[in-house]
């Protein structure tokens, strides 16, 4: 049986203050932000069921984790966060960029947390190849986190990335737009479970009251209309500048400059 994922957003951090902070390498969480996980924690109500927490790599989705799900970590001593590097965000910008592994350990060693970091490796930060900030790559390692949470053997995980990956991972793109390059508000959770016999993609399917939790009682978009709707999102984060390469933002800057 496939487990239930529970996606969550990262909390506030220092990048989400301004776009004047989008140039800080792997930024930690604001102090709002450590607010924001308590407060995540104290309303969360599946502590007690989740098996597991995974989380991008990057700092600001480590320590929601760890700050906002402590509760599952005191009940299961021996449990430890499993940081997977196809989580991280889409966008090459310095904000959006992990730290190398050698921090990485060096931070997870001195601060005594719970977290393996078996599945990264050297390099992962870097975006090229696989983590690409291309469409093609974010949609293919975004798949392949699907098919590997749907693999595991827990029933219930807790998944905390980010605002944009969040989209190409449930491969829903309403209200794409609604905040600075995601539909997604900080700390904000979601919860799907795996669609019965799909083929390859592991497709997830958000629960009734996750989407009545938030407002959606309508019927669900059809995957024509989800494209529809990520060509509309897409063009839009083309315009704020958000979630695209380097390479993407010049020419958009570019072709203000002509208008």
């Amino acid at each position: 049986m496939a487990p239930l994922i529970h996606c969550v957003r990262h909390a506030q951090g220092f990048h989400n203050l301004g776009d004047e902070n989008w140039g800080m390498i792997d930024p930690l969480l604001t102090p709002a932000g450590e607010s924001e996980c308590r407060e995540l924690r104290a309303a969360f109500p599946f502590h007690s069921s989740v098996q597991l927490v995974v989380a991008s790599p990057l700092r600001r989705t480590i320590y929601t984790a760890l700050h906002a799900f402590g509760p599952v970590f005191e009940r299961n001593p021996d449990l430890k966060l499993i940081v997977l590097p196809d989580l991280q965000e889409v966008s090459d910008l310095p904000c959006d960029s992990g730290s190398d592994l050698n921090t990485m350990k060096k931070e997870v060693l001195e601060n005594n947390l719970p977290v393996d970091l078996s599945l990264v490796s050297d390099g992962w930060h870097v975006k090229s190849g696989r983590y690409a900030p291309g469409d093609y790559a974010i949609r293919m390692r975004a798949r392949d986190a699907r098919r590997w949470l749907q693999a595991r053997p827990e029933r219930e995980i807790v998944l905390v990335a980010h605002g944009g990956l969040l989209h190409f991972f449930t491969e829903d793109w309403e209200d794409g737009s609604l905040y600075a390059g995601t539909g997604w508000e900080n700390v904000e959770y979601r919860t799907y479970g795996y669609k019965e016999e799909d083929g390859n993609n592991s497709t997830l399917i958000e629960t009734d009251a996750s989407r009545q939790s938030r407002g959606k009682f309508g019927a669900r978009p059809t995957r024509e209309q989800q494209g529809e709707l990520y060509d509309l999102c897409r063009k839009q984060w083309d315009r704020d500048g958000v979630q695209l390469s380097a390479a993407e933002r010049a020419a958009v800057s570019r072709a203000s400059e002509r208008i």
